[in-house]
């Protein structure tokens, strides 16, 4: 098979309505994507001022972060999961325009995106859900040299906040509990595009450490009824504006999937330990990480099912 990519600078490619890609396999795993590891890190094209960054973390399958160029600055949407992988992306970012990283969203508190922040400017705004806010604090205590936890000063007093960056509107949306307890999404209402961080997991099976998993599926539903035409994984490949609606809703069928699995074993009074043994997870068992997910996922629904999830 064929893929078609167009380059620019070597790090920045297109993926537009009526590219080739849509036909690529709806994977996370590179090697049966076609995507070979040496062309990550790699700046994803979206708008001509909006960009996705995919880069590579163990066990091998995409981190993504978004960005947002303005005509005074630029703002960031996630990080990357250590400070030489942080830096790396600041430095492909300003291949691309000079201007300074001024804004960063938390999307996810969550390590993977998070370890890395001390790379960032000291003035830099952040923008945090209370609840990821929270969690940060806890990390920070909990956290030894050489990482260090950064905890934004303040955090949201509404599920909505409007920034402007530099004649750019994006809008920081909380539409509910999903992947953590603070997830919150980046819509950009003139161009169409949402950055979901880690309530999407394209082609991820679905983490549920920290996850809310019935509130999950209710915040893809309120995702799915915005006026958007590319939706951005946290995880996962960037995907084509028609594809990326199809894996989304494909994702959301995997969580609806796990739950209902898991309520049957459930409703059978399996112990969790048999729960793990006997679980059918059908197509999903080959998505990216379901040998390391799938026990996760069982326990943390059998804690929503008996009510010890808060």
């Amino acid at each position: 098979m064929t893929y078609a990519r167009i380059w620019l600078a070597a790090v920045i490619f297109t993926i537009g309505p009526a590219s080739s890609l849509d036909a690529q396999p709806r994977t996370a795993f590179p090697a049966l994507r076609g995507v070979a590891l040496t062309e990550f890190p790699r700046l994803v094209r979206l708008t001509d001022n909006v960009y996705g960054y995919e880069e590579i973390r163990a066990p091998g399958f995409t981190t993504v972060s978004l960005v947002v160029i303005g005509s005074n600055g630029i703002l960031i949407a996630d990080g990357q999961g250590s400070v030489q992988a942080t830096q790396t992306m600041l430095t492909k970012i300003h291949e691309v325009s000079p201007l300074p990283v001024r804004w960063y969203v938390v999307g996810s508190d969550h390590g993977d995106h998070t370890a890395g922040n001390s790379a960032l400017p000291k003035n830099i705004t952040y923008t945090v859900s209370p609840a990821s806010k929270l969690q940060l604090e806890k990390d920070a205590k909990g956290a030894t040299p050489p990482r260090v936890v950064i905890v934004p000063p303040t955090a949201m007093t509404s599920n909505s906040e409007i920034i402007d960056v530099g004649g750019t509107t994006v809008h920081v949306l909380n539409l509910g509990r999903a992947h953590t307890g603070g997830d919150i999404l980046v819509q950009l209402p003139k161009e169409k595009i949402l950055f979901m961080s880690e309530v999407f997991l394209n082609r991820v099976f679905p983490a549920m450490r920290s996850a809310y998993p019935t509130e999950w599926v209710h915040t893809i539903d309120n995702a799915l009824a915005l006026p958007i035409d590319r939706y951005v994984p946290g995880h996962g490949f960037i995907e084509a504006p028609k594809a990326s609606r199809e894996e989304l809703i494909v994702f959301k069928g995997a969580l609806v999937a796990v739950i209902k699995e898991v309520t049957r074993l459930h409703t059978l009074g399996l112990s969790v330990d048999d729960a793990i043994k006997q679980a059918n997870w059908g197509e999903y068992k080959e998505w990216f990480l379901a040998d390391q997910q799938a026990a996760v996922a069982v326990r943390k629904v059998y804690e929503e099912l008996d009510g010890k999830l808060k």
